[in-house]
């Protein structure tokens, strides 16, 4: 039997505005995913919750999608959150609702389990508004309310995309120096020290080697993890499709591009064909986006079926 796990979504936060579309996938066992890079390309999922390894859930703020985990538990699926908390205002991060956040993570730790939700303190990168000293500051005020409701804190540092550059340029956005990320790391694992010492500490695809400092390359979709959740030894085979510097293990991204509604002015998500949010419907097997049977190339893979290929 293949098995496969979910991202749910490097693409866009489908626990924040499309938890219903996706609890309805779920329940009816069949998701169709369009391949970003060749928009004619669909790949339609046929499943069982047995199929399923794990999902694996990115977001900002699950506020509203905690309702769905009761049924999704009663479907018998596993999962775990990588949950984002930055201190970014609206006018880095427009539309990411901060308001009782704090609340939302310890509300989802207590109901799943810390192991369960880890902490994201990324991108981060320094300008005039948010120098060094602020960075720090709000990583121990925050760290101080959430360590004791997760085990790990992943963190990475931002990259400038091509498409990005306009935003980069009018909101004094830069990557940062290997000397600027080892500064930063010195003074965050003081407040680590002084606080919570057993929070484990990840970068999340970088290039740069922090071992020294006690901080390790992250696994997001982590085997390790999954086997821990599930009890089971499942996949450890790298994801091709990531950067060489990611360490997650294969998975399928379910996400559409520029589907987002946070709209962060850092965010890789924000490439690929145009897409319109106003497409959402609940009911559909794509997310904000239908199957043209005319035109699209569809590819059936049913992992119900013991013959099926998965890749």
């Amino acid at each position: 039997m293949h098995h496969l796990i979910i991202s749910a979504s490097r693409r866009t936060d489908i626990p924040a505005f499309y938890g219903e579309w996706f609890f309805n996938r779920l329940s009816n066992g069949e998701i169709a995913v369009r391949n970003p890079m060749n928009d004619k390309q669909v790949t339609h999922f046929k499943f069982n919750p047995r199929d399923i390894e794990c999902i694996v859930f990115w977001t900002k703020n699950p506020k509203d999608f905690i309702k769905y985990l009761d049924k999704i538990d009663s479907l018998g699926y596993k999962y775990y959150f990588q949950f984002t908390i930055t201190p970014y205002n609206n006018d880095i991060e427009p539309n990411s609702n901060k308001q009782d956040i704090i609340t939302t993570f310890i509300e989802l730790s207590e109901k799943i389990g810390k192991e369960k939700v880890i902490w994201r303190y990324d991108p981060i990168f320094f300008n005039d508004k948010y120098p060094v000293d602020f960075h720090i500051e709000m990583f121990e005020k925050i760290m101080r309310s959430l360590h004791a409701h997760t085990e790990k804190c992943v963190i990475s540092f931002v990259d400038k995309y091509h498409f990005l550059i306009n935003d980069f340029k009018n909101n004094d956005i830069n990557e940062l120096t290997a000397m600027q990320i080892e500064d930063f790391i010195l003074r965050l694992k003081e407040v680590l020290n002084r606080h919570s010492p057993e929070l484990a500490i990840a970068t999340c695809g970088e290039k740069i080697d922090l071992g020294k400092y006690g901080i390790q390359h992250n696994k997001c979709i982590d085997d390790e993890l999954i086997s821990g959740i599930t009890g089971v030894r499942g996949t450890n085979k790298k994801d091709p499709s990531q950067r060489t510097e990611c360490g997650c293990v294969q998975s399928r991204d379910i996400g559409t591009y520029n589907t987002c509604l946070h709209h962060c002015i850092y965010c890789y998500a924000k490439r690929g064909k145009k897409m319109d949010a106003a497409l959402y419907n609940k009911d559909s097997l794509l997310l904000c986006d239908t199957i043209d049977a005319a035109n699209d190339k569809i590819k059936v893979i049913d992992l119900r079926d013991e013959q099926g290929m998965m890749f």
